[in-house]
């Protein structure tokens, strides 16, 4: 009775705190089955697109020999770095300088090239037609954008002409330049400035910014995202170039990953045993740069081609 009576006479604050506090019963969220197959098709589609490199990776730690013999199998060998060896550091002509490294070297330069060439280029040409008061913009906006209708086969004839004429044949020179007039990356550059704001020129003109200066100090900026993914696009599109580097230069210190590759594949017709670890080496080294590109790139590439409020 005592204990009770103590126990009532609580102030009120005293008397809840001392009441004993029923343990929170946690919800759990339903499982939704829309978002448990939405997953399971991306990683389903992602082991697809997978299982090829996986296979070459698993092939190039197998000697070649057992290769011929067997064919592809789930084993795991030992050859994997003196394969990955062989194709970085021994060359596959006499002169020593188609190795691994220096294709790679080759194929980075020509890509790059393409991408801040085709970039440079789209931009200049996409700021005249819009802010400058051409007579003959518009037109010269959809000459431009036919281009789109002839691919690189169709034009290599004259303008392998007139790289030869140039006298620039076997250069880098004659590599990239004439392949960086692109129609694509003009018509996203005009699409975007289009999409600036009036003011914006409005105040670079009250504080005195010429054409150049408002260009660099305020388009450029803007520009990021769009560059960003105009950069994966011709990036991708240079470094897989096969046609026109097998025109244009016949030196092998010049030679690409593609072109290197082919060569390999070339060499598997003779007597010969095949050398696929090699092979196998060059062609994940060959995929490699695109993918990270896009990786890296990858939320700039999709807010550039979606973003609508610049």
């Amino acid at each position: 009775m005592a204990e009770l009576s103590h126990t009532i006479l609580l102030p009120p604050e005293q008397a809840r705190a001392a009441r004993p506090v029923a343990p929170a019963r946690r919800h759990r969220r339903p499982l939704r089955w829309g978002a448990v197959g939405n997953h399971a098709v991306l990683i389903a589609g992602a082991l697809f697109m997978l299982a090829p490199l996986l296979m070459l990776v698993q092939m190039s730690t197998i000697p070649d020999a057992q290769i011929m013999r067997t064919g592809p199998s789930f084993e795991i060998g030992d050859r994997f770095w003196p394969n990955l060896e062989k194709a970085l550091t021994e060359s596959m002509s006499f002169s020593g300088e188609t190795t691994g490294l220096n294709m790679f070297r080759n194929s980075m330069i020509l890509g790059l090239g393409f991408a801040l060439g085709k970039i440079v280029i789209s931009m200049m040409a996409a700021y005249a037609i819009v802010y400058f008061r051409l007579r003959f913009a518009t037109l010269a906006f959809w000459l431009i954008f036919t281009t789109l209708l002839l691919p690189l086969e169709v034009r290599i004839v004259p303008s392998y002409e007139i790289t030869q004429k140039l006298g620039l044949l076997n250069s880098w020179t004659g590599l990239i330049v004439p392949l960086i007039a692109s129609a694509t990356a003009t018509f996203f550059f005009r699409q975007f400035f289009m999409s600036v704001p009036e003011e914006l020129l409005e105040a670079a003109k009250i504080d005195g910014a010429g054409p150049v200066k408002f260009f660099i100090d305020i388009l450029v900026p803007l520009s990021r995202t769009m560059i960003a993914a105009m950069f994966i696009i011709m990036f991708v599109f240079g470094w897989n170039q096969y046609l026109w580097p097998v025109m244009v230069s016949t030196e092998e210190g010049k030679f690409t990953l593609v072109q290197g590759i082919k060569q390999i594949t070339q060499g598997l017709e003779g007597g010969h045993i095949p050398e696929y670890g090699r092979s196998n080496i060059l062609a994940i080294l060959a995929v490699l740069p695109p993918v990270l590109v896009v990786v890296f790139f990858q939320r700039w590439f999709v807010k550039g081609l979606t973003e609508s409020d610049k």
